[in-house]
C-alpha cells in the first residue's frame, strides 16, 4: 500500500488542530453572574490572569438588561429571565469595570484580574 505523504499530512496537521481546538474549548472558565434586582451579583469578579473565562450571566429581572464595558469591549442585551454568554479574555492583570447599560446607577460590576 502506498501512501501519500501530502494526503497524510494534511490529515495530520488537520487532526492535531482539531485535538488542540479541543483541548483550548475545554479549558475555558465558566464563571456564574447574576443580575438580580437591576443589580449584578457578585459585582466583584476574581479571575485569573492569562485566562480565557466564559461568564455565563443569568438575569433574573423581569426585565431586559445589558451587560456592556468599555474596557472589556463587551455588549450584550440580556431579555428578562433568560441567560446569556460573554466570553472574556485572556486579559493582563488589571481592573475591568462592567454595567448595565438600561440600569447604570445600580447596575455596577467589576471584573479583578489577578496572577
Amino acid at each position: 500500500m502506498r501512501i501519500n505523504i501530502a494526503k497524510y499530512q494534511l490529515v495530520m496537521f488537520l487532526f492535531s488542530t482539531l485535538v488542540l481546538f479541543a483541548h483550548s474549548a475545554a479549558a475555558v472558565d465558566e464563571v456564574p453572574l447574576l443580575i438580580k434586582n437591576h443589580r449584578f451579583e457578585p459585582a466583584e469578579v476574581r479571575i485569573p490572569a492569562n485566562t480565557k473565562v466564559k461568564l455565563r450571566i443569568h438575569n433574573q429581572d423581569a426585565t431586559p438588561e445589558e451587560f456592556e464595558s468599555y474596557e472589556l469591549n463587551r455588549e450584550k442585551v440580556i431579555m428578562g429571565n433568560s441567560k446569556a454568554t460573554v466570553f472574556v479574555g485572556p486579559l493582563k492583570p488589571g481592573k475591568y469595570p462592567f454595567f448595565g447599560e438600561f440600569n447604570p446607577d445600580t447596575a455596577q460590576g467589576v471584573l479583578v484580574v489577578s496572577e
